[in-house]
């Protein structure tokens, strides 16, 4: 990897291969359309899941003041945007009761946690601590909307019952939260609105619930970049959250909810080889840089392991990486179109757009950023890595 402190490049034709390479023009248009959508729908806080990115960089250029709110999904990720001043902080992943003490370490230095549980074993971990022994993180019940992973449906009785350990406790129930992770499943557009609109009843039959039986819950918190993008009402709704659609990547244009132009994030591989018997091209980008995410395998077009593009970023008429090895990459003409593979010398560059970007990007430790249509390289942006 190019260190962020010694490069020299100054375009990308400069740089050690492979390397991520990040279309600060095209993210910057991402952000400003869901960020516009949501106000449109009177969203009162937009909270972004900045797993993504995993970078104080990007995450700053998501607020007007730079500092939040923001979800994470590890631990060290809170602690890593804390440090950079984002205090407003939810840990959208499980409660491990072995993790209370790291959270409650954030909440000492001033920053607001909240955490997600759906049991009652997890509140009783929670509750568990000596009274008046030091600040605890707020909670949010974790909502299953759709059947896709955690959480416990609005009609679940335990849900009571956890608020009320949370209560005996002394512990703040801030409220519900749930992902619609089944709309991933949706092609096209297709089910999407409809998926958004049983995410958003989902949360606020819940939130109802506790408050009928006494418990507040202030936040009504919903959120995936599929459902954000075609929430057509968010009536009762307090916030939304969203990761992926910073970048956009294959994953998405395939749901349906971007355009291939929109993708902002790719890998910068070399061609090292060809094999003009089978068809191939080889590069030094195998699944160390792509990673082995085949979220589009299920798709109507599957597109491999990533989508060609010149070293400027238009993508080659049906050309995939068909398959990789830990430091190759096999570059193709998919499977039954008439395209042509193109001539590319060794020692040419391509940029390859990811199935996932939260996968590909966990691969790097660094942005080399540029805008739309030049090789130029404006900054570079590190990011971080671990749990």
């Amino acid at each position: 990897m190019t260190d962020a402190k010694t490069s020299p490049a100054r375009a990308i034709d400069e740089l050690d291969t492979p390397a991520l390479v990040l279309d600060v023009a095209r993210m910057e248009r991402n952000v400003a359309r869901l960020t516009q959508r949501l106000s449109a729908l009177g969203v009162v806080r937009f909270r972004p899941h900045v797993k993504t990115a995993k970078s104080v960089e990007v995450a700053r250029r998501l607020f007007p003041d730079g500092r939040g709110p923001i979800t994470v999904s590890t631990l060290k990720e809170a602690e890593y945007f804390a440090a950079a001043g984002m205090t407003d902080i939810t840990y959208a992943v499980g409660l491990a009761p072995a993790k209370i003490a790291r959270l409650r370490s954030l909440v000492a230095r001033g920053v607001d946690v909240s955490v997600i549980i759906d049991s009652e074993e997890q509140a009783r971990a929670f509750a568990a601590r000596p009274r008046g022994d030091g600040e605890m993180p707020a909670v949010l019940l974790e909502i299953d909307c759709d059947g896709h992973r955690g959480g416990l449906t609005p009609a679940d009785g335990r849900l009571l019952s956890i608020a009320g350990i949370l209560r005996e406790g002394g512990i703040e129930l801030r409220g519900v939260l749930t992902h619609a992770g089944e709309s991933y499943r949706c092609r096209g557009g297709i089910g999407l609105p409809e998926a958004a609109e049983a995410e958003r009843a989902a949360a606020v039959a819940a939130a109802e619930l506790l408050r009928s039986h006494g418990h507040a819950a202030p936040v009504v918190s919903v959120g995936s970049t599929p459902t954000a993008h075609f929430a057509r009402d968010l009536t009762g709704v307090t916030e939304v959250r969203a990761g992926v659609f910073v970048f956009f990547d294959l994953v998405m244009h395939g749901i349906g909810v971007c355009a291939i132009d929109d993708i902002a994030l790719s890998v910068l591989a070399t061609v090292i080889g060809h094999k003009p018997e089978k068809g191939w091209i080889m590069t030094d980008a195998g699944w160390t840089a792509l990673s082995r995410d085949r979220g589009t395998a299920s798709h109507p077009v599957d597109q491999g392991y990533g989508l060609v593009c010149d070293a400027d970023g238009v993508p080659y008429p049906d050309l995939i990486v068909a398959d990789v090895s830990q430091e190759h990459g096999i570059i193709a003409v998919r499977p039954g179109s008439g395209a042509v593979l193109p001539d590319m010398p060794v020692g040419a560059q391509v940029r390859i757009l990811p199935n996932h970007a939260c996968a590909t990007g966990a691969q790097h430790e660094l942005y080399h950023v540029v805008r739309t249509g030049s090789r130029d390289i404006v900054a570079t942006w590190p990011r971080m890595r671990g749990w």
